[in-house]
């Protein structure tokens, strides 16, 4: 349950205007968008401890493969520490809004002390924190609303977190907009296993994230393959506690689900 939690990368800055009869870019928005996810990551005010996590990471091509921009509403569940959340933030720039998820377990357990130093940060205004569980991880008030939703490396702990996963994914679906994405990156587990290995080596069978996912209405867009490991044998645990070394070296899948 990884300090998928620290959150991430940066801000859009500010930019060009239009003269054309429909609705121009705010200046705002126009030169973010003309800021590459590299830019956002190499940013002077990201702090030591995140950076340290980016080798592993690849934080500019988890930006991409969202399709973050200047503007949007996007989300992270079970958001930690805020290592994504803040590059969420960053992408989204002053326009947009980024809403942070974690359960009260992941709070009591390890996260809420980081999690407060992070919505202190300046870059992180734009963050709004939501204390809620992940089989209801979003308010009413944003069904329909939402450009993009992200889950890093979490999916697994839904097992041994006793999630009603069929009730979140349709969370998720009810709250994005049509068009809206579902990015799911986990490390995968050996095929048929399931999530019965959730909890002892922090991975799960892709597979059947794709089948739960499906099943709640969504389309499969896009498989990213920036975090696959071949090489990886998929017997030992992924946890940053328990990795050592080999962490941010595991096989993990990427998966862009689409809300038609």
């Amino acid at each position: 349950m990884r300090n998928a939690l620290m959150a991430a990368s940066f801000l859009a800055l500010a930019g060009c205007s239009h003269s054309t009869p429909t609705a121009p870019a705010s200046s705002t928005q126009a030169q973010a968008a003309s800021v590459p996810a590299q830019a956002l990551v190499d940013a002077p005010d990201r702090t030591e401890a995140d950076r340290k996590l980016d080798a592993g990471r690849h934080p500019a091509a988890l930006l991409e493969f969202v399709g973050v921009k200047p503007g949007m509403q996007v989300a992270e569940l079970m958001a930690g520490g805020g290592y994504t959340t803040e590059l969420l933030a960053r992408a989204v720039g002053p326009t947009g809004k980024v809403y942070g998820e974690n359960p009260k377990v992941v709070l009591e357990r390890f996260a809420e002390k980081p999690w407060q130093e992070r919505l202190a940060r300046p870059v992180n205004q734009n963050v709004v924190r939501l204390d809620r569980e992940l089989d209801a991880p979003f308010p009413p008030e944003l069904n329909g609303t939402l450009d993009a939703v992200v889950s890093h490396i979490i999916y697994h702990d839904t097992g041994w977190l006793g999630v009603d996963r069929a009730k979140m994914n349709a969370a998720v679906f009810q709250a994005l907009k049509p068009g809206g994405v579902y990015v799911i990156l986990d490390s995968s587990a050996k095929p048929g296993t399931g999530i019965t290995e959730g909890q002892t080596l922090h991975r799960i069978d892709e597979q059947l994230v794709r089948e739960e996912v499906q099943a709640a209405g969504f389309k499969l867009q896009e498989e990213g393959n920036t975090w696959r490991n071949p090489e990886d044998t998929r017997d030992w645990s992924s946890s940053p506690g328990a990795a050592g070394e080999r962490r941010g070296t595991s096989d993990r899948f990427a998966l862009k689900f689409v809300k038609p």
